[in-house]
């Protein structure tokens, strides 16, 4: 079960120093990248994330308000080296605030990157007002370009919504715009060649993620997994796909040029080829918890104290405290793990 609770005060703990620093972990890496959920709700019900009938959502009382939600961005980015921002759900174009939030946040100094994560529907919408709101780029999940899969994956018949928000984004200049694509065995694996010949010819940058174990409810099983070299083999039978050469840093994509390049396409293996040493995320739930990892089981409360009235240096320690608990890596192939009791959709991409 996943925990959460206060942190102790910030002054009994001697391997922080108040009021230095960013968020440094025992193992010596750093985060400064930030992602956001703002909403645990979604209008689709993709089968590796969520039942049908959808979850119990958080009370709104409990859901950090848009003030909260630039409160601690900009305490991230002003007093712990935050450096990019992305905002993530659920969906989180489901938040009315959205666009606000983005412009407070890109209002700040230094002025972090921020992103979306998002499903693309009524982004056709909201394009041009997250650009001028100085949105910097879009990552859309599309899985299949099947319509008949796609209500299989989904549950609901809304993949021209899906197409007409990535052609949006693009013309809004919400670009490299990315593609996130999870396959299935037996269900859309037969979409990997589709999807990459759709984005080279839209312009759009792929990427495929393994499928991990954040589904509702807890039916992964690694044998039944399409892993980051199933991917390549697929691929591998409709283009030549030779290693990128620049370095990979703390990015989590592996890429591929494809025919030579410059299209490139990325593999996401972070179950089988995990990156969990370079790793430089640091998460905040839609209940304002920090989670050090998509795969953590504790958390750490910053709703609380700071509605009980914590001021920005306060907070910013047990941010630091908190990120000083982090695990070397996710466990997965530990006989001990044990899936997180959050699903993706209540953890935030």
């Amino acid at each position: 079960m996943t925990t959460s609770s206060p942190l102790p005060d910030p002054r009994v703990r001697p391997q922080v120093t108040p009021g230095t620093g960013g968020l440094v972990d025992r193992h010596g890496r750093v985060a400064t990248d930030l992602r956001v959920s703002l909403t645990d709700r979604c209008n689709l019900r993709c089968t590796y994330c969520m039942p049908p009938e959808g979850l119990q959502w958080l009370p709104k009382v409990e859901q950090l308000t848009d003030d909260e939600v630039v409160r601690l961005v900009r305490i991230g980015v002003e007093l712990l080296g935050v450096r990019e921002v992305r905002f993530t759900g659920g969906e989180p174009l489901l938040r009315p605030g959205l666009p606000g939030i983005v412009a407070a946040s890109t209002a700040l100094h230094p002025r972090p990157e921020v992103s979306l994560t998002t499903n693309a529907i009524g982004l056709s919408r909201m394009a041009p007002a997250l650009a001028a709101a100085g949105l910097d780029r879009i990552n859309v999940s599309l899985d299949t370009l099947d319509r008949d899969r796609f209500k299989q994956l989904t549950y609901r018949d809304r993949l021209d919504d899906v197409l007409a928000g990535l052609r949006a984004a693009h013309d809004a200049g919400l670009t490299p715009v990315k593609v996130n694509a999870v396959l299935l065995h037996g269900i859309n694996d037969v979409d990997a060649v589709p999807l990459l010949d759709f984005c080279l010819e839209q312009g759009y940058e792929l990427r495929f993620i393994e499928q991990m174990p954040l589904d509702a409810h807890h039916a992964w099983t690694r044998g039944r997994m399409v892993t980051g070299e199933d991917i390549l083999d697929r691929l591998s039978t409709a283009h030549t796909l030779t290693p990128a050469t620049e370095d990979r840093g703390s990015a989590p994509a592996e890429r591929w040029l494809v025919d030579g390049g410059p299209a490139t396409v990325g593999v996401i293996a972070s179950v089988t080829r995990s990156f969990c040493g370079a790793c430089d995320r640091t998460r905040v739930t839609a209940d304002g918890q920090v989670r050090n990892c998509l795969f953590a089981r504790d958390e750490s409360d910053l709703r609380g104290p700071m509605r009980e009235g914590a001021t920005d240096a306060e907070l910013a320690d047990r941010w630091r405290i908190a990120t000083l608990g982090k695990l070397p890596g996710h466990g997965i192939d530990d006989p001990s793990f044990l899936q997180p009791s959050r699903p993706m959709s209540a953890i935030g991409g």
